[in-house]
């Protein structure tokens, strides 16, 4: 697939090998992709930002504000098919991976709703550290893209690896990653995710601890095959969602079953990844309910049964997968909950396995398959658990 008309977002840190981003601008520009750039002010030290506007067109930010005007970097992350950070010095990588917001990078990283990719840059020792390691590895598992680092010469007289990428290496792995095959593209996937929140009153609510962490990495692994995502997605407080991705909110168990039903019947695939309550107060009281003397009891009422709902009027060509968090009984359960809901597969973890369930950033998880196959996955982020998903539903859509 042409890179024409792609539309890049170049971010260049302080780093001596800020000039291969004036090559790999040019080499962009002449595949007749669109680029704007955003720098840090250390990288203005060894390229000029008038470099890079005169290639681009376009004017280069340097910082959030400049003079008494605000540069919309939400805008920027919303522009562009992908970012691309580079040189990504261990400065940046760093603050990237803990949010630390304090240049036009950053800020723009924060909102961007495209693929990014980091090509870092840095002396041998720095790239070796541990702490740059576990950075890389952070923002690897929150779903960008790392550019490998070169081995050979660098800067401080050291060999090893720690060099930026080549630009033409960049150019062919931008090329790769717009020209894949996409799985999925033009099926149509609902994901339901995160809790809900069942009213007391207007204070106070029934709910659980689920983040939606798992069903917004799902939602990404999906669009990134090509899917057209809907996202049910519950009480959060997750970020920005890829911009493929329409994020339907919801609070209630109510609601959450009104907007899986509603787009059920035009899907391709519905993934039941929300933590729903079973029971909701049977009388929600308009006004707080104020302390009294002695203990107080709540009526409850069932909840209504959404992937049940769903897989009673599942058609053949339509997958349904599940999930299944459970404390004790794991597998037998679960394989109830696959048959008992008309299941295709159901995904199974455990809060007895660490690392897993609840607000974790990994997960650990057992594929149960029809017939009661199982397949069994290590302790993994939710991203590359997502991946694992998404997977099997390709397999089985083959």
């Amino acid at each position: 697939m042409s890179l024409k008309k792609k539309k890049f977002l170049l971010a260049v840190s302080g780093s001596i090998a800020a000039y291969k981003a004036v090559y790999l601008l040019r080499s962009l520009i002449k595949l007749s992709a669109e680029v704007k750039v955003i720098m840090t002010q250390s990288a203005t030290k060894f390229v000029s930002p008038l470099s890079f506007s005169t290639l681009s067109g376009h004017e280069v930010f340097i910082d959030v504000t400049d003079g008494e005007s605000w540069n919309n970097h939400v805008e920027l992350g919303l522009w562009a098919d992908a970012m691309i950070v580079a040189p990504a010095t261990a400065n940046t990588l760093a603050k990237m991976a803990h949010g630390i917001s304090d240049n036009v990078i950053v800020t723009t990283y924060l909102s961007a709703k495209c693929p990014v990719f980091f090509a870092p840059a840095m002396d041998r020792d720095m790239w070796q550290h541990p702490s740059t390691q576990n950075n890389i590895k952070t923002l690897q598992s929150y779903g960008n893209h790392l550019i490998p680092v070169g081995d050979g010469e660098l800067a401080s007289g050291l060999k090893g690896k720690g060099r930026m990428a080549e630009p033409d290496e960049i150019v062919e792995l931008m090329h790769s990653f717009f020209s894949k095959k996409k799985a999925l593209s033009g099926k149509s996937v609902i994901i339901t995710a995160g809790p809900t929140y069942e009213k007391i009153d207007p204070v106070r609510f029934i709910g659980n601890h689920s983040s939606g962490k798992m069903g917004y990495a799902l939602a990404q692994a999906c669009a990134q095959e090509g899917a057209n995502v809907k996202l049910i997605l519950g009480p959060n407080s997750l970020g920005a969602i890829d911009r493929n991705i329409e994020l339907i909110p919801v609070s209630s168990a109510q609601e959450m079953y009104e907007a899986a039903i509603k787009h059920f019947p035009k899907s391709d695939i519905a993934i039941m990844a929300a933590a729903v309550a079973d029971y909701r107060p049977k009388k929600v009281s308009s006004t707080k309910i104020k302390k009294k003397a002695g203990d107080m009891s709540i009526e409850l009422e069932r909840t209504i049964d959404i992937a049940a709902s769903l897989g009673a009027q599942k058609k053949k060509h339509q997958m349904l997968i599940g999930f299944a968090l459970e404390t004790n009984d794991e597998q037998s359960n679960a394989e109830r909950k696959l048959s008992k809901k008309n299941f295709d597969f159901i995904v199974l973890n455990s809060l007895k396995d660490k690392g897993a369930g609840f607000k974790h950033d990994t997960n650990k998880i057992s594929i149960i398959f029809k017939g009661n196959k199982l397949k069994k996955y290590k302790l993994k982020s939710k991203q590359e658990v997502a991946s694992d998903i998404v997977n099997e539903i390709i397999r089985l859509k083959k």
